[in-house]
């Protein structure tokens, strides 16, 4: 049988996509794999982008595919189709069968009622403009709505998720964290936050600018009040390194037995370091924004809980060494600067588990030239693995 990997991202797609396009009034005219989300023996998630021919012509869409995922595919706008071994769950963007809100937010005429509700200057003509900020098919989405008079952001996430999503975000705002204030929220999924000033870590890294020093991200990390470690415990990166080897394999069974290997690695080196620190979960350069070089704000705050300070300083030191890989980058400045983090980092932690967990992280990143489809996502996934390799095997600290 294929595999659902290969059903969702190989030429058969694209009669499961045509089916939902046909469906919904329209005939498909070209697609392409534009993101993976595929967990070996659990689901696989696709979204794509496809032009679509409609009756007053021919329109780019996003699309998305699901197998193994238990959304409720009887949800308006969703296809289920089946062979015999599989349901698959086909959408049109954006009728996600997880993210029930996501139709409402993107509906400008609901989004003026909603921001005329929270008291946000409406326009005086023509309707509120929405941009798709980001979008992981089943997961989440997030939509800056605009006016001439203001701006909010609308996270949609899973229904189950929400409240406690907006409890995170009022319990750091409230401990003076400088994260997105929550203007209020729905049981469909939707919270709305308001707007932060400046630029993300990784804008500034892109035009060369100043970013913090490693010292000021401590102190960041150091205003995370005592309350986090009363949320619930969220799995770090580095510990699901099993996991995303998996992923690897599945996706380049070439590098299967390598990534294998190293996930063992990583999971012998921070065996027994759980702890109960506060931390924010996910911090890379994407989630702070500056002003000057200077800390405005903290974004993502979804995985703030208890855990160790270490995987927080590795995720941001293995999503700069990720960013020295990438083309168009300037490599040296950023090994450099992730060395620079690192080396104040372990005057802070154990080194060798900094060491460790940012090996772990890295091979989390490993998976994601394949996940959006990057040329020669194969080639790219190896050398992500090198890099793994070197902060398992050497010591870039010396």
């Amino acid at each position: 049988m294929t595999s659902d990997l290969h059903l969702l991202t190989g030429d058969d797609a694209g009669d499961l996509l045509a089916a939902a396009v046909t469906t919904a009034g329209g005939e498909l005219v070209d697609w392409s794999v534009k993101q993976v989300d595929h967990r070996p023996g659990r689901s696989t998630t696709v979204a794509y982008r496809a032009d679509v021919r409609w009756a007053d012509g021919v329109r780019r869409l996003t699309l998305g595919a699901s197998v193994g995922r238990p959304g409720d595919a009887r949800a308006p706008g969703v296809l289920e189709l089946a062979d015999g071994e599989r349901t698959a769950a086909v959408w049109v963007f954006p009728s996600d069968p997880e993210l029930p809100a996501l139709s409402d937010a993107y509906d400008p005429e609901r989004v003026a009622a909603l921001l005329a509700d929270l008291g946000v200057p409406a326009p005086a003509r023509g309707p509120v403009q929405l941009d798709v900020r980001a979008y992981r098919p089943t997961r989440r989405a997030v939509i800056e709505a605009s006016t001439p008079g203001a701006r909010v952001f609308l996270k949609v996430v899973r229904p189950s998720k929400v409240a406690d999503l907006h409890a995170r975000h009022t319990l750091l705002c409230e401990a003076g964290l400088p994260v997105p204030r929550p203007l209020g929220w729905s049981d469909q999924g939707l919270l709305v936050l308001a707007p932060l000033t400046g630029d993300s870590m990784r804008v500034a890294l892109q035009r060369g600018e100043a970013v913090p020093s490693a010292q000021e991200i401590l102190g960041l990390l150091d205003r995370l009040p005592a309350a986090v470690t009363e949320l619930p415990r969220r799995t770090a990166w580095s510990e699901h390194a099993p996991h995303y080897a998996s992923v690897v394999g599945a996706a380049l069974p070439a590098e299967a037995e390598r990534a294998a290997w190293l996930a063992d690695g990583v999971a012998r080196r921070i065996a027994g370091t759980s702890g109960d620190e506060p931390t924010h979960g996910d911090l890379y350069e994407s989630q702070v924004l500056l002003r000057d070089g200077r800390v405005t704000g903290l974004l993502d705050v979804d995985t703030a809980g208890p855990g160790r300070r270490a995987d927080d300083l590795a995720c941001l030191v293995a999503h700069l060494e990720t960013l020295a890989l990438l083309r168009g980058w300037d490599a040296a400045r950023l090994h450099l600067l992730a060395l620079e983090y690192a080396r104040t980092f372990a005057t802070a932690v154990d080194p060798d588990e900094l060491r460790a967990r940012t090996a772990g992280v890295l091979l989390s990143l490993a998976t994601g030239p394949h996940r959006v489809q990057e040329d020669g996502w194969e080639a790219a996934t190896s050398r992500r693995l090198d890099a793994v390799e070197r902060w398992l095997t050497q010591d870039p600290l010396r």
